[in-house]
């Protein structure tokens, strides 16, 4: 392309946008401050674009598969996970994001997503990864304080509200009523972790995805031997089985087998 053709594409930029980009002096251009402040978004978006179609349609011998998965999924099960399946495929690299609720990946091209919860709001297939158990948990003070169901009614209860399944569900499975619970919110588990590690109150571990946070919180569980079953779980989602392309595919094989191998339903 031209120079007077690259110059005729900026002006048709800026009539567009509404502002000047560029200072144009006798030799040389410099950018305005709204220029400058466009620039790093889009140098952003152009490397992104970059990345994608070279991970997506490149001849390298690596390729990428792009995953979204829930913050504490990543956290508790891939990050064990993981290395295994990158020894088992070396010629895929996994690019992962990661959120707490749909809205965190709306944006951008997803291989692949796992979600907690109804998977058909997120795609047309799926496959059920793994449930989850929940059980008080709490700073070893304050658990040792807990000798009983009613004793939870003690202390605040922090509750993640996104879950269908949580301290009500669990109150009345120990017929506690859940009433007279005084209640405090958090938006994941990994904050309401951390709320109980600050002593404001005791959380709900979802074991297994919970289990390397609760331990690195210092928090024990609050009732030996009370678990209840929670009533979602997480679902790896797509949009056409048979149009995976090939690392994607292979990831689907590969955590299938491996969190059956771990004894987690």
């Amino acid at each position: 392309m031209s120079p007077a053709a690259v110059s005729q594409q900026v002006k048709s930029l800026e009539e567009r946008l509404g502002a000047p980009l560029f200072v144009r002096k006798a030799h040389a251009v410099t950018l305005t401050e709204a220029g400058r402040a466009y620039l790093a978004p889009v140098q952003q978006s152009l490397m992104t674009l970059e990345e994608a179609t070279e991970g997506l349609f490149g001849r390298t011998q690596e390729q990428a598969l792009y995953l979204n998965c829930v913050l504490i999924f990543a956290h508790g099960i891939l990050a064990q996970g993981l290395a295994e399946f990158e020894a088992a495929h070396p010629g895929v690299s996994v690019v992962m994001s990661t959120g707490n609720s749909g809205r965190d990946f709306q944006q951008g091209f997803s291989d692949l997503q796992i979600i907690f919860g109804n998977p058909h709001a997120y795609g047309a297939e799926s496959d059920r990864i793994m449930g989850e158990w929940l059980y008080p948990v709490g700073l070893p003070d304050v658990a040792a304080q807990i000798t009983q169901p009613a004793d939870l009614l003690d202390w605040p209860l922090i509750e993640v509200g996104t879950h269908r399944s949580g301290w009500r569900h669990v109150l009345e499975e120990v017929k506690v009523m859940p009433g007279a619970a005084r209640m405090v919110f958090a938006d994941s588990t990994v904050m309401a972790m951390a709320m109980a590690q600050a002593g404001r109150g005791i959380a709900l571990a979802r074991s297994p995805a919970s289990n390397d946070g609760m331990t690195g919180a210092g928090l024990v569980p609050c009732l030996e031997g009370l678990k209840v079953r929670g009533s979602q779980a997480y679902h790896l989602v797509y949009d056409d089985l048979r149009a995976l392309r090939p690392p994607a595919r292979r990831f689907r094989d590969w955590i299938l087998g491996w969190v059956a191998t771990q004894g987690w339903d």
